[in-house]
């Protein structure tokens, strides 16, 4: 038994150096999300950056890419979150409209077909169509975070739950670990958001 276990934690944890430093960027990335701090930007470029890596080592090549708009998007961000907070500080929460709501939906299937077909035409990468919709979903729910929209959340919950069947099929096994604790935190995450926006709501 001790032997099994030695070898779980190896595969968990050995040799991989890169994506162990991204799961702990991540889980203080998104602990200072749900809390609505703007301080939570500086991780996120971090992390991003190491998961290009480690993506693109596992032939997961939409992820990779994926990490470099997140980049882009992590700065937008933080830019567009330092002058959109409360009197403590913290970011200020709005509602996506029912049209962008749909326009986004719309956006997910013709993404992830798109980019899917691309991905398993031109390239050698692993489950195409899956990765894809991971990753084009991840699109949709970054730049909604950006704009401080409550219904990111929502959408991070579908992500997490794609992802972490994803990379664990991969052997990606903390960064599988990893969604499962997004997938927690982005409920919480939600439930935080829309407390914040209802009190907001309230005082105007």
């Amino acid at each position: 038994m001790s032997g099994e276990l030695f070898a779980f934690l190896h595969a968990m944890i050995g040799g991989r150096p890169v994506e162990i430093a991204a799961f702990f960027l991540g889980i203080a990335n998104i602990t200072l999300l749900v809390r609505r701090s703007v301080w939570n930007y500086p991780f996120g470029i971090v992390m991003v950056s190491l998961y290009a890596w480690v993506f693109y080592g596992a032939k997961l090549y939409s992820d990779a890419l994926l990490q470099i708009f997140f980049f882009v998007v992590q700065c937008y961000g933080w830019a567009h979150w330092l002058t959109r907070r409360d009197t403590q500080g913290l970011v200020i929460v709005e509602r996506i409209s029912a049209r962008a709501a749909v326009a986004s939906a719309l956006a997910a299937v013709a993404g992830t077909a798109a980019l899917g077909g691309v991905m398993a035409t031109y390239t050698d990468a692993s489950f195409p169509f899956w990765d894809a919709s991971v990753a084009v979903l991840s699109v949709i729910a970054q730049i909604m975070l950006a704009r401080r929209l409550l219904e990111n959340w929502l959408v991070w919950v579908a992500v997490d739950i794609t992802a972490i069947g994803l990379y664990w099929t991969k052997g990606l096994y903390p960064t599988a670990v990893l969604y499962l604790m997004f997938l927690i935190i982005a409920s919480i995450g939600y439930f935080n958001w829309r407390r914040a926006y209802q009190r907001g709501e309230a005082a105007a």
